[in-house]
């Protein structure tokens, strides 16, 4: 029993230690931390915008098809694509992200082997279209492929222009 009385003893004295260090530490963060909080930066007013377009398309949703084939509807007279012809894979890349990589098939009928930017494979013969612009194949060669685009030339009508694909050149080909 006199062992614990003696234990609590020194467990108490423990407490009443001298704290004059800390109090001094306390006194020093106090005198050199600022107490004052930059002012909230100034809030402009809202100026309402009233929006007067609401009988107009949204621009965030794509046209109505029938829209589209309004607008594809050509003077007479003029060269135009055929809107109603079924597109072909190949015409959802542009000329730039199709790479023509070699050719099957012999003089009768030749094909050319053309990769898309997806690095699908596809095989193409003359009357295959691809590109954004109704690009038509008119002829196929072993080591290019001549294509007949029709661009919109502004007023209404169309403008064929031709564009050769050549086969790419791999690095250990030089």
């Amino acid at each position: 029993m006199r062992i614990l009385v003696l234990f609590v003893l020194a467990f108490i004295s423990g407490c009443f230690d001298d704290t004059s260090d800390l109090t001094a530490h306390m006194e020093q963060v106090k005198a050199t931390t600022t107490s004052q909080i930059a002012p909230m930066p100034e809030v402009h007013p809202f100026n309402h915008f009233d929006y007067s377009a609401h009988e107009l398309r949204s621009p965030f949703v794509l046209p109505r098809p029938e829209v589209i084939q309004q607008k594809i509807q050509q003077r007479s007279g003029c060269l135009s694509p055929d809107p109603r012809r079924r597109r072909q894979p190949l015409e959802k890349f542009a000329m730039i992200d199709l790479t023509m990589r070699g050719t099957m098939g012999d003089d009768g009928m030749l094909w050319a082997l053309v990769e898309a930017s997806d690095l699908t494979l596809h095989r193409v013969s003359k009357g295959s279209y691809l590109g954004l612009f109704n690009g038509r194949i008119t002829e196929v060669s072993t080591k290019s492929v001549k294509v007949i685009e029709l661009t919109p030339d502004g007023a209404g009508c169309w403008v064929e222009r031709e564009t050769i694909m050549e086969i790419a050149q791999t690095e250990s080909q030089g």
